[in-house]
């Protein structure tokens, strides 16, 4: 890995980690669904901007379908029930328990191609219940009203994600770029019509209007540029790095912005998911410094 690279590496776990900062501001007074609406709508206008100056097209109808299934799944869903959740949930664990992913994403695979989970993955799916057991267990958090209803919310948001990645494995090939700039506007087409019925709880104030845009321009559309780089410079199985680094990113933004408690389960929980995740997806440090070859 070259310096660039882990600068990138760093620069998106922290702007992806900063994502649930940003909800957790804006979902209480602007409501999850304008929230999302938001998000989306400025992340695809920011990747359209980019989409010209890049001579990208998009060909929305030739890929029409494909960029509805990915925008639910990918996007619309998955954000929606993180937003609702940020309202009950503090940052630091909702990045924790965004850790789940790739999790969910491999027992999808499996029942999905109709093939064993191996021993190891098996060791690493357990290791995940129990750490998002022992966070929820000893975390004050769980205790509030509606807390459990929230979880239950981020672990169909983290499923969602793993329907969208196995779905992107087996649809059409499609560029990566178009895909988040596609599937952006999908997203913001579905979530459109529940917009008028879902007025913000309170006036934003300047500094809600600034998370918002951050969680769109910032949070959706640079970070998938910076996501894509990485993928096409180390390759998507050490890009795949990023899911590691985003919770201690995302404790750190709740700690320092929002006053979020870290707690020895924190820390413990977050740990044991963490190495779950690594034990589902084969993950490898040592392969995060092999530089992958360039492509022709």
């Amino acid at each position: 890995m070259t310096a660039a690279s882990l600068v990138r590496l760093l620069s998106l776990s922290a702007i992806w980690g900063a994502s649930f900062l940003f909800m957790r501001m804006g979902a209480p007074v602007l409501g999850p669904t304008l929230l999302i609406f938001c998000r989306v709508l400025s992340a695809a206008l920011f990747l359209a901007i980019v989409g010209a100056a890049m001579r990208k097209p998009l060909e929305p109808r030739r890929h029409a379908l494909h960029f509805l299934v990915l925008g639910l799944f990918n996007s619309a869903l998955p954000f929606l029930l993180f937003a609702f959740a940020a309202r009950t949930l503090s940052a630091s664990l909702l990045s924790i328990l965004n850790a789940t992913a790739p999790i969910w994403g491999a027992v999808i695979g499996a029942v999905w191609t109709r093939s064993a989970i191996a021993p190891k993955a098996l060791l690493g799916l357990a290791l995940g219940v129990g750490g998002v057991a022992l966070l929820v267990g000893f975390d004050p958090e769980s205790l509030r009203p509606g807390a459990p209803v929230a979880i239950a919310l981020v672990l169909a948001a983290t499923f969602s994600y793993g329907v969208a990645t196995n779905y992107a494995k087996s649809a059409k090939k499609v560029d990566a770029f178009a895909n988040a700039h596609g599937s952006m506007w999908a997203a913001t087409l579905l979530i459109a019509p529940a917009v008028p019925f879902a007025p913000a709880p309170a006036a934003p104030t300047l500094a809600i209007g600034l998370a918002v845009l951050a969680l769109g321009v910032m949070c959706s559309g640079i970070a998938y540029l910076l996501y894509f780089r990485l993928v096409a410079d180390l390759g998507a199985a050490s890009a795949l790095t990023v899911t590691f680094l985003i919770p201690v990113f995302g404790v750190l933004w709740g700690h320092l912005f929002l006053g979020e408690a870290i707690g020895w389960n924190t820390w413990a929980g977050a740990a044991i998911v963490i190495a779950g995740t690594a034990l589902v997806t084969g993950f490898s440090p040592g392969a995060v410094f092999r530089r992958a070859p360039a492509a022709a």
